[in-house]
């Protein structure tokens, strides 16, 4: 009964994080401002990794979680960057 509720979780979970990386992509496209398009980037990256986290527990395979990891790391210092290039005009000083 447990695992039926398991896998019914996170297939909802899923589906509603795939329909949430849809609305990160149209702000990413749409965004009036490039400060609307680094959000939009940021949730982007949050939500696939949250999505890779899913897919981990429901295949019961360590490969998802080391991916998720490596997209929070590369996702942290891209944001970081482009922060620092829409307040100043550059990355590297």
């Amino acid at each position: 009964m447990s695992a039926i509720i398991l896998v019914l979780a996170l297939a909802v979970a899923q589906l509603m994080l795939l329909a949430a990386m849809g609305c990160c992509l149209y702000r990413l496209i749409r965004g009036p401002r490039a400060q609307d398009r680094v959000l939009g980037l940021d949730a982007l990256y949050v939500c696939a990794m949250l999505l890779l986290l899913t897919l981990g527990i429901r295949s019961d395979s360590t490969v998802f979680f080391e991916m998720a990891l490596v997209i929070a790391l590369l996702g942290f210092v891209s944001t970081a960057a482009l922060a620092k290039f829409l307040m100043r005009g550059e990355v590297i000083e």
